[in-house]
């Protein structure tokens, strides 16, 4: 016949008085009332219908009963601290991995990732390159990329910010068209990356720019593999090139890059996605510096 256990807070009640002696240390060391830790052992005394402890001076003394329980009790209650005393070590100490596409890690993490570590040493932060497109790899902490719809339905989906893009020449050429219309910049050459089609034909039509015009400029145009060679080759002149404005700001504030053309927000979103299975007290002191990071 099975028998159940009696609440798992009376036995922690029990065997913290037992420990200690002392109800009032043992409402101390718990957190609760006196009067909480007296009547979780009058519940156990009447659960088994005897009694566990008999008073002694200002203290308690356990009874015979209270004895045998006090035996197992004490016993469980050491090896539960035990292992949650081991298993907080372990994950604490074991480092946290932030997977992050190759061209936000090499344009706006790295340049940051000193204070990242001088501010959250305890992280132990490793980073990996990642596809964006299938975060979660085995053994990843988080994944910071800009996502966009449909948002992944497993784990969790923090929004840090909208992204942005926007169209960026250097400065020799910008100043040929810089006070004139955006259709202009179809008569140079358009630069973009072949992962992000769409950032061109999203960027005119909020402009409220022909889609033909922009069709005929994008087949006379050039696409690059990588991020870093579109910005390379911007930067040398070759055309105009359409980026995430998170990852030419410091271009931008260097005067390597101007847009002058401004920038529209797009669906996409800087986001940190956390799987099931990471530690959330430690991705929260990431999400905080990040935060303070994007709008710094």
């Amino acid at each position: 016949m099975q028998h159940s256990l009696p609440p798992l807070s009376a036995l922690r009640a029990f065997e913290a008085t037992a420990r200690l002696g002392s109800v009032t240390a043992a409402a101390d060391e718990l957190s609760v009332t006196h009067g909480a830790v007296s009547r979780q052992l009058k519940s156990l005394d009447e659960y088994f219908g005897v009694a566990l402890f008999t008073k002694s001076g200002r203290g308690l003394v356990l009874t015979h009963h209270g004895e045998r329980l006090q035996s197992g009790v004490g016993e469980a209650f050491a090896k539960l601290r035990d292992s949650c005393t081991l298993l907080k070590h372990e994950v604490e100490e074991a480092p946290f991995t932030l997977a992050c596409p190759g061209s936000l890690l090499a344009r706006w993490l790295i340049p940051r990732l000193d204070r990242l570590n001088q501010a959250l040493p305890e992280l132990k932060l490793q980073v990996v390159v990642s596809d964006a497109e299938q975060p979660g790899q085995p053994e990843t902490s988080v994944t910071l990329a800009f996502f966009e719809p449909p948002w992944p339905e497993e784990g969790e989906l923090i929004t840090l910010m909208p992204e942005e893009i926007c169209a960026v020449a250097s400065p020799r050429l910008a100043s040929v068209c810089q006070n004139a219309d955006p259709a202009t910049l179809f008569a140079n050459k358009l630069l973009y990356t072949a992962s992000r089609p769409q950032a061109w034909p999203q960027w005119a039509a909020a402009q409220k720019l022909n889609g033909s015009t922009l069709e005929t400029a994008l087949k006379k145009g050039q696409g690059f593999a990588h991020l870093y060679y579109l910005m390379e080759a911007a930067v040398a002149g070759l055309g105009v090139a359409i980026a995430p404005r998170l990852l030419v700001e410091d271009d931008l504030n260097s005067g390597r890059l101007v847009a002058p053309w401004g920038s529209i927000e797009t669906p996409a979103r800087l986001c940190l996605w956390l799987p099931k299975h990471t530690n959330a007290r430690r991705s929260e002191a990431l999400v905080d510096w990040l935060l303070r990071e994007l709008k710094g």
